[in-house]
């Protein structure tokens, strides 16, 4: 309790709700808590304020989220004190990235937003702050989330605090991850399917080596129906999050969000130094479709694909900046133009993990034969590789590898990639892992679910079909035309290539053309588990429980392939490690023995075996 009125406190004395001027410079002349809000335009400036208070927040989730997790590593002698605790999970109360207060500042500007907002302003027939509303009801919704993945169980507010009295004669009902959700989703619920307000494109100002950085203000916000999925995702409750889910890329999701096209090109082959290992016709093979490039997804501007991002304030006079680029090689803040081909630092703070990269290198690469109709493997590794790691080679022993996701200060809370595959998790748990196989192979849309079924020899069952064209209606007549087989893709293309069973000279669905298969790949997973985890049984007895943990792996295979360096790998990894834990398959507590395998490499110095040290000490 003494903690978080400290930390209350201190915020109010730096200044709680604020607006805008430090980072989209507008004419704001709000002030401090006043609780003037009964203009159609006024509460922006506050809303900012909330987005100011989430890009105070950003390194420390970014870090949080990262530097416990499986993906990165950190360079001995090199890397900040403060991110060596962490990643060894030995972060003690003096850490820099160990603050509730931040989050809780993030909080208290949404309730004091939520508390003073006129709702009944309209315009015509149309509530005209309804969807700034609901939006910083979701920001509230993610902050606590956050609190709960990090510290366990914490003080719950949702009045604004606004003076130390009123601190001191309250007292905080704490709840875990259960009761956050208990509490806000319902709340939340209500408002499904609003989109995110849209106020237009906002200048954020130039770097000080030149580049002027411009935003659409609707990828500030997080949609409400992606955070109730994750919401309840995270709460183990898998119906209602696919029923957010689908809601949002079905009746939400704006066209270019729903395209998942990007892909690394077949010509970045030769850039992982596999040259030695590639099939002579691989380089001349057809290359898939796709929208853009599979690296020019991270590019600050980019729309593609983006839901929700937080962009950092571009220099020092625009507020808090971020160190993220540095710990990965990059001066975002510096003089001189940025170029990510040569990065500007010498001295590089985190590097990929060896079981990063070796997962990247025992994957396989499927192609299509020149002339011919047929798909074969190539174990060349996923190409996503050179799109993330920057690699420069100083000779035969030296090379030096940069990651430029971070190198431009912006961080992507949301990607249609992170909803697809939050919907597969909570599809294979409701018991439909070849549904989620399905969104890793060839994507969800109306010609896979009905030339991919078992009735033509495919292994999408009439169950799991009815599952998404009626009881969580993704695929309708109304919504044919959104997912389409030209603009919904496996997520496991976009690095290995002709995963789907698609023809490439007529584009006619075939079952089984390609060589990764769902009995053949879940296949190698099982055993993979019954190896490393010692569970091996008979494969002939293998059940629907087991099939569905083996798939749970591969989607944790494909969160690290995908989302890599996005500052959410230990949160997904706490997440899949408590379903396995509930499901109780292999054990009441093989999720925290596989949580602790995946993390054996760090030396971790607490027992991962005992989830009451997977948080942070809350301070």
């Amino acid at each position: 309790m003494k903690k978080i009125v400290i930390a209350i406190a201190a915020m109010l004395g730096l200044g709680s709700v604020t607006g805008c001027s430090d980072m989209l410079d507008t004419d704001s002349s709000q002030r401090l808590f006043d609780p003037d809000m009964d203009q159609k335009t006024d509460s922006m400036y506050y809303a900012f304020g909330v987005l100011q208070a989430m890009q105070a927040v950003t390194d420390q989730y970014y870090l949080q989220g990262e530097m416990r997790g499986d993906l990165v590593d950190v360079m001995p002698g090199v890397t900040d004190k403060n991110l060596q605790e962490l990643a060894r999970f030995a972060a003690g109360t003096t850490n820099r990235y160990d603050s509730a207060y931040q989050y809780y500042r993030v909080i208290n500007n949404c309730n004091y937003y939520i508390a003073h907002r006129d709702t009944s302003l309209m315009t015509g027939s149309t509530q005209v702050v309804k969807n700034e509303y609901v939006a910083i009801k979701a920001i509230r919704a993610w902050a606590y989330l956050q609190l709960a993945r990090n510290y366990g169980k914490v003080p719950f507010v949702t009045t604004p605090l606004t003076t130390i009295s009123q601190i001191e004669s309250t007292r905080f009902e704490e709840k875990d991850l259960a009761g956050i959700v208990a509490e806000l989703a319902p709340d939340l619920a209500q408002y499904s399917g609003t989109p995110c307000p849209d106020h237009g494109q906002f200048d954020l100002g130039s770097t000080n080596w030149g580049q002027n950085y411009r935003m659409n203000s609707n990828l500030f916000y997080i949609p409400v129906d992606v955070i109730l999925g994750d919401l309840y995702l995270e709460a183990n409750d898998y119906p209602n999050a696919v029923k957010y889910y689908v809601t949002f890329l079905s009746q939400v999701a704006e066209a270019t969000q729903l395209h998942v096209g990007a892909r690394a090109s077949l010509t970045d082959l030769p850039r992982m130094d596999y040259t030695d290992r590639m099939p002579t016709d691989v380089s001349n093979a057809p290359e898939q479709q796709k929208t853009i490039g599979y690296s020019q997804l991270f590019a600050a501007n980019q729309k593609e694909e983006c839901i929700t991002k937080v962009q950092m304030p571009v220099n020092r006079l625009k507020g808090v900046t971020s160190s993220l680029p540095t710990y990965f090689g990059y001066d975002f803040y510096g003089t001189q133009k940025f170029n990510r081909s040569t990065p500007r630092l010498d001295q590089v703070q985190l590097k990929a993990s060896q079981s990063f990269t070796t997962l990247v290198d025992t994957l396989s690469y499927y192609y299509v034969e020149n002339d011919k109709n047929t798909v074969v493997t190539a174990k060349v590794g996923d190409t996503r590789f050179p799109s993330i790691c920057d690699r420069v080679s100083y000779g035969e022993d030296s090379v030096q590898v940069w990651i430029p996701k971070l190198s431009q200060a912006s961080v992507s809370l949301y990607r249609t990639a992170t909803v697809w595959l939050h919907l597969a998790e909570a599809l294979n748990r409701m018991g439909h892992p070849d549904l989620a196989f399905a969104i890793l192979k060839d994507g969800i849309n109306q010609s896979v679910l009905d030339y991919g079924t078992t009735d033509f020899g495919g292994y999408i069952t009439q169950d799991s079909k009815n599952l998404l064209t009626n009881v969580y209606p993704l695929i309708t007549d109304a919504t044919a035309d959104k997912f389409l087989k030209t603009n919904t893709y496996g997520i496991h293309q976009r690095g290995c290539g002709w995963t789907s069973d698609y023809e490439s000279q007529n584009g006619n669905y075939t079952p089984g053309l390609s060589p990764y298969q769902f009995a053949t790949v879940v296949g190698q997973k099982l055993s993979y588990i019954a190896d490393t985890y010692n569970v091996a049984g008979d494969p002939s007895q293998y059940t629907k429980s087991d099939t569905v943990n083996a798939v749970e792996d591969l989607l944790c295979d494909e969160y690290a392939l995908e989302l890599a360096f996005e500052g959410t790998r230990y949160y997904d990894l706490m997440r899949l490690a408590r379903h396995k834990n509930e499901a109780g398959l292999y054990g009441a507590n093989f999720g925290s023995l596989w949580l602790k395998k995946k993390l054996e490499y760090k030396n971790p110095a607490v027992d991962l075996a005992d989830p009451n040290n997977w948080y942070l000490p809350y301070k």
